[in-house]
């Protein structure tokens, strides 16, 4: 049977770019799906159970990051493995050398055939490895998110210029849910127990109050310390939940992250 891919990625000049290097370096591989954002990455990938994806980080509405997390979690693993995750990128120093520092294949725009071609060889080697009689369903599942816990960890990693110096976050500034806006409380981030993604801003939850913020989940993730707050990509079909102490709320818990929480 042949091997299948989709690619996402929402330049279509690029996307073209990406297939005719594939079919040259990989000429078994079939890319059933070409999409343009990350919504449709998922709702196609699901669809179609490929055994690589190749996803842009960057697109509009959800991102390759976010389409990523979404997918280790809705993936119906009893029906088909994990599929091979390979990030594409436009060329970035930060990026490259948060990659490059993790062995991680990704995939450069525009498209370079040699590092495509080593990219293929391990993809090809990896699927090999996942298909061998020796290697049970569970085995596969462990491997292949352990893969993807790497590549979204690097891929995280090269969002922000590494060694900036700047030290974490102490205070927050933000208005409490619920008031007009004009009213802006500094919060110590000690006193935070969680942030949440909601619409246009993120909620900031402490063990008594809500505030509200505007700044984004990416641009806040590179100021806190990553010691005290781990992202678990939240998502109601997570299969694992977690309670914090001091609020109400069950969390779910990607199935990426869930590793993080087992010893506790």
């Amino acid at each position: 049977m042949k091997p299948t891919a989709l690619i996402a990625e929402d330049e279509p000049l690029l996307a073209q770019a990406l297939r005719t290097e594939l079919a040259a370096a990989w000429p078994e591989l079939e890319v059933i799906a070409t999409v343009g954002d990350g919504r449709s990455a998922v709702r196609e990938a699901l669809a179609r159970l490929p055994q690589v994806l190749f996803l842009d980080i960057r697109m509009p509405g959800l991102d390759g990051l976010g389409a990523a997390a979404e997918l280790a979690d809705a993936w119906p693993a009893d029906e088909a493995p994990m599929p091979q995750l390979v990030f594409v990128t436009a060329y970035d120093e930060y990026a490259a050398r948060a990659f490059d520092a993790q062995a991680i294949d990704y995939v450069l725009k525009p498209v370079q055939p040699e590092r495509l071609r080593r990219t293929v060889a391990r993809l090809q080697k990896a699927l090999d490895a996942r298909d061998a009689p020796t290697h049970t369903p569970e085995d596969a599942l462990a491997s292949t998110l352990a893969q993807w816990q790497k590549v979204l960890a690097a891929a995280g990693a090269g969002a922000q210029p590494a060694g900036n110096g700047a030290a974490p976050l102490k205070l927050i500034a933000a208005s409490e849910a619920g008031s007009s806006g004009n009213s802006v409380r500094m919060v110590p981030i000690d006193e935070v127990q969680y942030f949440e993604a909601a619409d246009k801003y993120v909620r900031v939850l402490t063990t008594g109050r809500e505030y509200l913020i505007r700044t984004p989940i990416r641009q806040l993730l590179p100021q806190l310390d990553p010691q005290v707050f781990w992202q678990v990509h939240r998502d109601e079909s997570g299969k694992q939940h977690l309670t914090l102490r001091g609020r109400p709320e069950k969390i779910p818990v990607s199935r990426l992250y869930a590793h993080l929480f087992r010893a506790m």
